[in-house]
């Protein structure tokens, strides 16, 4: 991954952040929109490109981009919960 041009978009249309890697969809991370939560459902990073790190970049450019938008998260995906739970970081957009 080092070399290769990696872009996270917010797919708003699917309710989807996705990571492409040279273009390719490597995967992506669901949420939905609840009273001015982004609530993270569902994470998949497609096989070819697990343990490369795609996962945590995926997440953080996810929460990031929540941040910026001034929203807060609430993480019922296991990866996402555990990518803040390692990153204290972004501890403080989880919903009260």
């Amino acid at each position: 991954m080092d070399e290769a041009e990696v872009i996270v978009r917010d797919n708003e249309q699917q309710h989807r952040y996705e990571i492409l890697v040279d273009g390719d969809l490597a995967g992506f991370s669901a949420y939905r929109e609840d009273a001015g939560r982004r609530v993270f459902t569902h994470t998949k990073v497609e096989d070819d490109y697990e343990g490369q790190g795609i996962g945590s970049a995926l997440a953080k450019g996810a929460l990031d981009d929540t941040r910026r938008r001034g929203l807060t998260v609430v993480a019922r995906c296991p990866f996402v919960a555990a990518y803040i739970q390692r990153h204290p970081e972004y501890s403080d957009l989880l919903h009260k």
